[in-house]
């Protein structure tokens, strides 16, 4: 299993996880099959979600989507999101 993190700010969480929620038709299809979502204690704007997916490729496929960027800049992403990939061993 490959988990995808991404962490980022967004303008407003309500308006964020709306937006997060109605995406979920589409992470399905793309490969996801969990996922999760938290939020900072000091900042609930400060969002960091995870994705799990059967590869290395179909994570890096759907992080470098352009419906998954259309989404996100939809939801009111601020700047550049971390990123990064784990394995279970």
């Amino acid at each position: 299993m490959i988990r995808l993190f991404v962490r980022h700010n967004v303008a407003g969480y309500d308006a964020w996880r709306k937006a997060y929620d109605e995406f979920d038709e589409e992470r399905g299809p793309m490969g996801v099959r969990g996922d999760a979502v938290f939020q900072s204690i000091d900042n609930p704007n400060d969002v960091t979600v995870w994705h799990d997916f059967d590869t290395a490729e179909a994570a890096q496929a759907f992080a470098s989507s352009d419906k998954l960027r259309n989404a996100m800049q939809q939801a009111g992403v601020q700047g550049e999101p971390q990123v990064w990939l784990v394995s279970s061993s």
